[in-house]
């Protein structure tokens, strides 16, 4: 960027589900929120990508339901600048792009905003910042400029960029885009890749507000007033705007490439030569980790692997011991209520299993035994007729009301930390190994005062066989913790 340029607007693309990465990744607990490979979630490496003086902060597009686990995120990161433009429901990337450029160019007025997902590996951001540098005058210029990644060997479960010319290793400048290529066979993929003029779709855009909207009215008019209808009706909290339901599910679910940029003249591609992966099922995990070159073996977690061979193994820390004796080209995941098995080579079929297992919101084909809040999470431990155990994880400086539940009675044992809870009108201090008997009908309110988190372990009795009231907790900061 040039001395006193407007920073670019990274749009974090954060509303996926990440089927092909069951049973880890769940519709209330997705892929991009995970620690797949290191010390952070996808998320977080994303944001962090975009922590660069280039860069404004950023705007995050997730769904409502993903609003508090992203907060927490950030927060942990130390961001406290971003700002959160939440889905009522999925409608895939066209919608979601338009809206933040709409919503971009009310506030920055044709402002360039570089649109990413946010469960993508970059392994050299260095080098990523680079090829942006590369095409912002193309950017500027008024060009829709997409990023390719230089294919590493033939891959089916990618879309293609096909190029006018070869390209050069490290090569930066803007090319000319000849078409877009669906996911091909293996056969058409080494083809591809020999040919030399062939990039893997990213996903990854360049472009003005303005150049995008253009491309929208052009291309798919239909959708511009139902999403600045979305907009206009959006509800706005603290860092977050909430868009309009009722306009937004009128609108398709459709990608950002079958709306306008296969039908767009105004394309170019920059190609990255750097380390990429969408990380998009299993094998592409065990691929990306550190694994020993001999053996080409990854594990994580509680597992352990025995003379196995181009082999995941992986298994929560909540998980069960997980152990591979003689295995060669399996893929075996454990969570605390599901474990897949399967071979690598049918690791894009993955997301199938979700779907078999069933769409509920609490089937495990969809959901996790964790619920994540903007102050802490739950983990339920134990239910059945009559009862319900839970795991409380409460960040420092947070306070917790809870809806009076008029059928049941609660128990609360403190594992760690000290809980300030208001019962009615009553106010004690616990401590660990201190508990409290909360008695139908009565709200309690519930405050972390510590330095450190606090631990809890909730027993319910009574009416359980409702969705669990931590769900309809209220929660706000209490500001210094003491």
């Amino acid at each position: 960027m040039k001395a006193g340029a407007t920073p670019i607007v990274p749009v974090l693309l954060s509303g996926g589900t990440g089927t092909r990465l069951w049973p880890v990744s769940r519709a209330n607990h997705p892929k991009q929120f995970i620690d797949l490979l290191g010390s952070e979630t996808l998320f977080q490496a994303a944001v962090r990508r975009f922590s660069h003086a280039m860069f404004s902060p950023p705007l995050v597009l997730t769904q409502t339901e993903y609003s508090a686990t992203a907060r927490t995120q950030l927060l942990a990161l130390g961001v406290r600048n971003a700002r959160l433009l939440l889905e009522p429901s999925a409608r895939n990337t066209a919608p979601a792009i338009l809206a933040a450029a709409l919503h971009l160019d009310q506030t920055m007025s044709n402002s360039l905003m570089v649109v990413a997902p946010s469960d993508h590996l970059i392994g050299d951001p260095a080098v990523f910042r680079d090829c942006i540098r590369a095409a912002i005058p193309a950017a500027e210029a008024g060009q829709l400029v997409t990023f390719g990644v230089r294919p590493t060997g033939p891959e089916t479960g990618f879309g293609y960029l096909e190029l006018e010319r070869p390209f050069e290793h490290g090569e930066f400048a803007p090319m000319p885009l000849r078409k877009f290529v669906e996911k091909p066979s293996m056969e058409r993929a080494q083809a591809m890749v020999n040919a030399g003029t062939y990039l893997w779709n990213a996903g990854i855009f360049l472009f003005t507000t303005k150049s995008i909207i253009r491309a929208f009215q052009d291309h798919t008019p239909e959708m511009l007033p139902l999403v600045q209808d979305a907009l206009d009706t959006s509800l706005e909290e603290g860092d977050g705007l909430t868009l309009g339901a009722d306009a937004w599910s009128g609108l398709p679910s459709i990608s950002v490439d079958y709306a306008v940029m296969e039908h767009t003249a105004n394309l170019c591609v920059v190609p990255f030569s750097g380390a990429w992966s969408d990380l998009g099922n299993w094998d592409a995990v065990r691929q990306a980790s550190a694994f020993t070159p001999e053996d080409d073996v990854s594990t994580g977690g509680r597992a352990t692997a025995i003379d196995c061979e181009a082999t995941l193994l992986r298994s929560n820390p909540d998980g069960p011991q997980l152990v591979g004796i003689g295995l060669k080209d399996i893929i075996a995941v454990a969570t605390p209520d599901a474990v897949l098995v399967a071979h690598k080579s049918r690791a894009q079929d993955v997301g199938k299993a979700a779907l078999a297992l069933g769409t509920g919101a609490t089937h495990p084909g969809q959901a996790n035994d964790r619920q994540a809040n903007a102050w802490g999470w739950v983990d339920s431990l134990s239910r059945g007729a009559g009862y319900r155990v839970n795991y409380m994880h409460v960040e420092p400086g947070h306070r917790i009301s809870l809806p009076a539940s008029p059928l049941q009675t609660k128990h609360w044992t403190v594992v760690s930390g000290t809980a300030r809870l208001t019962l009615d009108t009553v106010i004690r201090c616990l401590r660990e190994n201190q508990s409290v008997h909360i008695p139908p009908g009565v709200v309690p309110q519930l405050e972390n005062t510590g330095q450190i988190p606090l631990a809890l372990i909730e027993t319910q009795t009574g009416n359980v066989s409702g969705p669990a009231d931590i769900a309809y907790a209220e929660s706000r900061p209490i500001g210094n913790v003491n």
